[in-house]
């Protein structure tokens, strides 16, 4: 099944929580808990938060870059940087993802432990909104250079999902479209519909 990530952004939400909750109800195959501008402190305080929710819907959860906590709270999946996976701050974990934005650096963290890849950014999205796209053919570059599944990120809707499907992703990421999104159970399915044309 073509699988749906969300990449939290928690300034986006109204209610953060209660939007995690209803992403989780609503079947998202998985969460990362990005939020990379906090301290380790903070982060730390937010995950303790987030953690019950995900185990509560069985929702796997992925904590970002900061490894020492995830280890600390018992999570057994990370989500790192190329460079951060590179070093072998991965070691510890069951599940182990990489951001990459290269074929070269795909094949690299393949071969260096990773579970799985994000890609991108894929189309235009106001987060990155002074970098040009990488575009489809660089996902397909990627896909078909590594045998683990690889996500594609950035400006994605239901409108373009299917071009990632069709360059050979096993699904998309998602940040500000589930952040804000008053049915997330009905964003998450339009997205898998749309996914299959």
């Amino acid at each position: 099944m073509f699988k749906v990530i969300c990449v939290t952004q928690a300034e986006l939400a109204k209610d953060f929580f209660g939007q995690l909750e209803k992403i989780c109800v609503s079947g998202a195959d998985r969460i990362i808990l990005r939020e990379k501008h906090l301290s380790c402190e903070e982060y730390k305080a937010l995950a303790q938060k987030v953690i019950p929710i995900c185990r509560r819907h069985g929702t796997p959860l992925s904590l970002h870059s900061f490894t020492d906590t995830a280890i600390q709270l018992g999570c057994d999946s990370i989500h790192l940087s190329y460079e951060d996976l590179i070093s072998g701050k991965g070691k510890d974990f069951r599940t182990v993802g990489a951001s990459v934005h290269s074929a070269e650096e795909a094949v690299t963290a393949e071969k260096n432990g990773a579970s799985y890849l994000i890609a991108g950014h894929i189309f235009p999205t106001e987060c990155k909104k002074n970098l040009p796209p990488r575009g489809t053919d660089f996902l397909r570059e990627i896909c078909n250079n590594v045998s683990i599944p690889v996500f594609a990120i950035g400006g994605i809707n239901a409108e373009n999902v299917h071009l990632i499907r069709q360059s050979g992703a096993s699904g998309a990421c998602i940040m500000s479209g589930l952040m804000k999104a008053d049915d997330p159970n009905e964003f998450i399915s339009e997205i898998r519909r749309s996914g299959v044309k």
